[in-house]
């Protein structure tokens, strides 16, 4: 009995670690059944075996990678009192996990459309705490067009134009949203 759930633990890693390498190669849209069966060697039924919908086997590819990246923490910079030292802080570690995870977020935010509701949302929702804990206790919070910057400051979009398209460090990037939202609202 031992041995047969370890065999099925090993077994539902290598479709999850297929699953993921796929993702941050092809990209979700361009990755089928068979081929996360082929790249974990075995049949597509067992892939269904262990995951019977879409939404539970990309829910355990996020988690798979995510538990490999080092990610934000929010409650680390959130302790931080001062609005603009907390927004530098939260940003130089999001931007951070940003060029980390560079390839797999490109293809993940490039297939939206083939992402399940329920792990865009997840996104969505990590996307919103960050901005609460970036806004929560400065001028921010009851301004919505520094609420708004901050937003857009947090955006994987925005890490990717700044730094990639227009060929910021992450320190540059950082410094320029904070700039801009620190200017936003001053003469309003």
């Amino acid at each position: 009995m031992r041995k047969r759930a370890e065999d099925v633990r090993r077994t539902r890693q290598r479709i999850v670690e297929a699953a993921v390498h796929l993702h941050g190669t092809a990209g979700p849209a361009l990755t089928s059944i068979s081929a996360i069966a082929e790249r974990a060697g075995v049949t597509r039924l067992t892939v269904y075996r262990h995951f019977p919908d879409e939404t539970a086997l990309f829910e355990a590819c996020s988690s798979h990678w995510l538990s490999q990246q080092r990610r934000p923490r929010p409650e680390a910079w959130g302790a931080i009192e001062n609005p603009l030292e907390r927004l530098t802080a939260g940003l130089a570690d999001i931007y951070r996990f940003y060029r980390a995870g560079e390839q797999m977020l490109t293809l993940g935010m490039r297939d939206q459309h083939a992402v399940p509701e329920p792990v865009r949302a997840a996104w969505e929702e990590m996307t919103r705490e960050y901005v609460e804990v970036l806004v929560a206790g400065g001028a921010e919070a009851d301004d919505p067009v520094r609420r708004a910057v901050i937003g857009h400051a947090v955006a994987f979009s925005t890490w990717r134009s700044l730094c990639r398209e227009q060929g910021l460090t992450d320190r540059d990037a950082v410094e320029v949203m904070v700039t801009l939202a620190e200017a936003v609202g001053t003469d309003r």
